[in-house]
């Protein structure tokens, strides 16, 4: 096949703007049409080929030979054309393709469940195989795409190691109990693996082995939980990021999910303009300012005391919030973290210092007694977005956590025998992918950033 002129759309807008595609350059695209209308004897086709954001408008006349065929084309179709970029420079997009001929490769049948009108994400949900083709989740997926890039170039950049830490565990990083145990009998669930096993709820216990030899160390990938929640913000599976540095305390904990936040926002500000620009003006109305705010603009650091001080006074001057029993060593709801960001501090908050009896069994416990090095990143209309703390490097004060707790020691042994040899300061955070999709995106479903998403009875593909 001559590939001669054959260029993607966004290679079109590049060569445009670039001035290296001229007036009436000839081209041959393979895409999809996304709109087919008609103004007198003029047909207008939207069209996109996957390749950017933006679509390319083809336009036809009733003297071309193929008109008729040319009015039919649905939304979906997909089709082969060849043309003649015409430059518009005063007119919304900066050119049009001119059709001489195109090929039908693949149409679309009367059943095809997306047209013109409008499309609520609750019916795009049932139908996550087309909903890619949508603007709203080519823009969505597209960011994900980028996102997920921005973590990799940020973590690699500053010498990371990235570690594959393991789905199939007999660890429970979080000791909540909402795991999904894994068996290939399931009669006999702990048959093949003469243990019980468990889809992981997170890879931190795995990496931080690989943190005590090469000291800066990260981890991305699926995590699951059981969680028989259907609230906008949870999923029986999603991805983590979880970085672990060696000699390192709480502080620098922070440095880093601060300077790595703004990096990754400010990497997809650069990167997906045009999606931006589409969910700042159709998703949530001063998107873009509030990127740009939390990249300008340094965290606030509380403490979680202050925190509830600042709760109970706000109970006593009249807000109403729906779990009004306020307390120290209360586990803080979203409510209460979004009264905090976007009420007192109107933007983001490091709470530190939480009361141990809330936080895992793993975190460095205070001189105090009460608390722990805990530190979780708290951010307007998500709430808690990261949560990260100084681990717990002294082996008598784990092993005693532990058993308060009344862990199963012998099952994690490995992970103590990290604090007999070699130990040193080191901490580390973990973020929920989806979560921080939500947050750039101003999606309010995570299951609108998941592709195919596992909620709580919701496993249809």
């Amino acid at each position: 096949m001559d590939k001669t002129n054959y260029l993607t759309v966004r290679e079109i807008y590049e060569g445009v703007v670039g001035k290296t595609i001229q007036d009436d350059s000839p081209v041959e695209i393979d895409g999809w049409v996304i709109n087919n209308r008609f103004m007198g004897k003029m047909g207008f086709i939207s069209f996109n080929d996957g390749t950017c954001f933006k679509n390319a408008q083809l336009v036809y006349s009733d003297d071309n030979k193929d008109f008729a065929a040319l009015e039919a084309l649905r939304l979906g179709a997909s089709i082969s054309i060849k043309g003649n970029v015409k430059l518009t420079p005063e007119a919304k997009q900066p050119f049009e393709i001119h059709l001489a001929s195109f090929f039908l490769y693949g149409d679309v049948d009367d059943s095809y469940p997306l047209q013109k009108k409008k499309t609520s994400f609750d019916y795009l949900r049932t139908i996550p195989h087309l909903r890619p083709r949508t603007n709203t989740f080519r823009a969505v997926f597209r960011v994900r795409s980028v996102l997920s890039m921005a973590i990799h170039e940020f973590f690699q950049g500053e010498g990371f190691i990235y570690v594959h830490t393991p789905i199939l565990t007999s660890n429970d990083a979080e000791g909540a109990g909402a795991t999904f145990q894994v068996a290939s009998d399931i009669s006999h669930p702990e048959e093949y693996f003469g243990k019980k096993v468990t889809l992981t709820v997170s890879g931190q216990l795995h990496v931080e082995p690989f943190c005590m030899a090469y000291r800066d160390v990260y981890t991305f990938g699926p995590t699951f939980r059981a969680e028989k929640s259907t609230t906008t913000h949870h999923a029986a599976e999603f991805w983590m990021i979880e970085p672990e540095i060696a000699f390192a305390d709480i502080y620098d904990d922070m440095d880093l999910i601060q300077d790595f936040l703004k990096y990754i926002v400010k990497y997809v500000m650069a990167n997906c303009p045009d999606e931006i620009d589409f969910f700042d003006q159709f998703v949530e109305k001063g998107l873009k300012k509030r990127l740009q705010d939390f990249v300008d603009k340094p965290f606030t650091q509380v403490s979680y005391t202050d925190a509830i001080e600042l709760l109970l006074k706000a109970k006593k001057d009249g807000h109403v919030f729906k779990n009004d029993n306020i307390f120290w060593g209360l586990d803080l709801e979203s409510e209460h973290e979004r009264y905090l960001t976007e009420e007192i501090f109107k933007g983001p908050i490091f709470l530190t210092d939480y009361p141990k009896e809330i936080k895992s069994f793993y975190m460095k416990q205070n001189p105090d007694g009460k608390t722990v090095a805990a530190v979780d990143l708290l951010v307007p209309e998500i709430g808690e977005l990261v949560g990260g703390s100084e681990r717990e490097a002294d082996y008598d004060k784990l092993l005693k956590r532990m058993q308060e707790l009344k862990m199963n020691i012998p099952t994690y042994q490995w992970y103590l025998d990290l604090r007999r040899y070699g130990t040193c300061p080191h901490a580390g955070f973990g973020l929920g992918f989806e979560r921080m999709m939500q947050f750039v995106t101003g999606m309010a479903n995570i299951r609108d950033v998941e592709a195919y998403p596992r909620t709580f009875k919701e496993c249809d593909f």
